[in-house]
């Protein structure tokens, strides 16, 4: 029973500290002119499609550790895009 509450506070803290980065990238290139509509409409657009994801995994029976992977998926990818 512990184990598996460890593992989700774990992944849960790793997801906003990824997030955090990523956040920080955008904003960063942004203030230097480097960001771009696409980039601000791909941000909004991830988070309405990501949002979905996350509610049709609950509606179906699924747990809150498959939620959180499926986010950290999301935000490692943002943060290896933005990387380049």
């Amino acid at each position: 029973m512990f184990f598996p509450l460890m593992k989700l506070a774990t992944d849960t803290t790793m997801l906003a500290a990824e997030a955090q980065m990523v956040i920080w990238t955008r904003l960063s290139q942004a203030a230097m002119g480097r960001g771009s509509n696409a980039e601000n409409l791909l941000m909004v657009t991830e988070k309405i499609t990501a949002f979905t994801e996350a509610a049709s995994i609950i509606a179906a029976g699924g747990s809150a550790h498959k939620v959180i992977k499926g986010y950290r998926r999301k935000v490692r990818a943002n943060a290896k895009r933005l990387s380049r």
